[in-house]
């Protein structure tokens, strides 16, 4: 690959992670001149890529949406089928791949022409599940990608949120991260009217509108968005201790529970001591009592009262008559 080649393959990803860039800062990043980075923009042009330059002292490129869909990228079918699976991976659909999903979910819809939004939308609003029920609340990919965008663009954004009393406001925010947990999306971000740091959650949003107004990047007071979150929830929730003795490695408990590998002390080779933590008790049973392993609790003790009284009640469901 030349060099020439190379650095035409950076700018264009640069491009695409944010929604405008100046020209002294593409120079600066590509570790060229403004006037290089205004011939490869002319060469982009040249392979149809829809990059438009905006007037001023200083200029400023981004990419938009053009008549079709850039050359040597996706074909329309391409382009549909894969924004149809990113917007289910962003709801959860996948586990582990939310935020990946949603971040390429907000590149596509960037230079997805307006045809092709018109196709994913209509058959999203005419296609239904034969699934069983939601694990969790259910988000709107549509808030979950104006929520990413403005966090990727340092925008401030305005919304109606709705909080655990079902009490509506308005909020104007500064979107920080999005942090997801399961299916339960949280957006961390700077609330302006309280001058405070605030998670909310994301399928209590909406109207999510970007108003426009740019603001230098906060400092988070914690050392990730994910540890504010667990920080945040932390406060707002009893958490309980759970101690279970489990009969299978630890590498397969970590795996199928899906907990931290610090959660899991291995015993021998066939058995191990889970200690996690729990807000809902009743959640923890059910799930441990659903996977195909044999484990005993040691703590706490109304964890065994729990797992009696659900016991009790299959055995009943299974003993009556159909």
């Amino acid at each position: 690959m030349t060099r020439t080649a190379e650095r035409l393959l950076q700018l264009l990803s640069l491009l695409q992670t944010r929604r405008e860039w100046s020209g002294p800062e593409l120079a600066a990043r590509l570790g060229v001149t403004v006037r290089t980075v205004r011939r490869d923009v002319e060469r982009l042009r040249e392979l149809e890529y829809p990059v438009v330059a905006s007037l001023g002292a200083i200029g400023g490129y981004r990419l938009e949406a053009g008549a079709a869909l850039p050359p040597l990228l996706l074909d329309d079918e391409e382009a549909v089928a894969i924004t149809l699976g990113l917007r289910g991976a962003a709801q959860g659909a996948v586990a582990g791949i939310e935020e990946s999903a949603a971040r390429a979910l907000v590149k596509l819809q960037q230079v997805l022409p307006s045809r092709l939004r018109r196709r994913v939308d209509a058959i999203g609003a005419t296609t239904v599940s034969l699934g069983g029920p939601a694990t969790g609340p259910m988000i709107d990919p549509e808030v979950l990608v104006a929520l990413a965008a403005a966090a990727r663009d340092s925008e401030r954004i305005r919304f109606r949120y709705r909080d655990k009393t079902d009490t509506e406001s308005s909020r104007l925010a500064e979107p920080h991260s999005l942090v997801s947990a399961g299916r339960r999306w949280y957006l961390v971000a700077w609330d302006v009217d309280r001058a405070d740091w605030r998670t909310f959650r994301v399928d209590r949003v909406t109207s999510p509108r970007p108003i426009g107004i740019r603001c230098a990047p906060r400092t988070l007071p914690t050392a990730d968005a994910a540890s504010f979150v667990s920080s945040q929830l932390a406060r707002s929730r009893p958490v309980r201790p759970v101690v279970l003795r489990v009969h299978a490695r630890a590498a397969v408990l970590a795996e199928t529970f899906r907990v931290r590998a610090e959660e899991v002390e291995p015993l021998d080779e066939r058995t191990c001591l889970l200690r996690t933590s729990a807000d809902s008790l009743e959640w923890t049973a059910l799930r441990i009592a659903h996977l195909d392993l044999d484990f005993e609790v040691v703590e706490p003790v109304e964890m065994k009262d729990l797992l009696a009284r659900l016991g009790a009640k299959l055995l009943r469901a299974a003993d009556k008559p159909g």
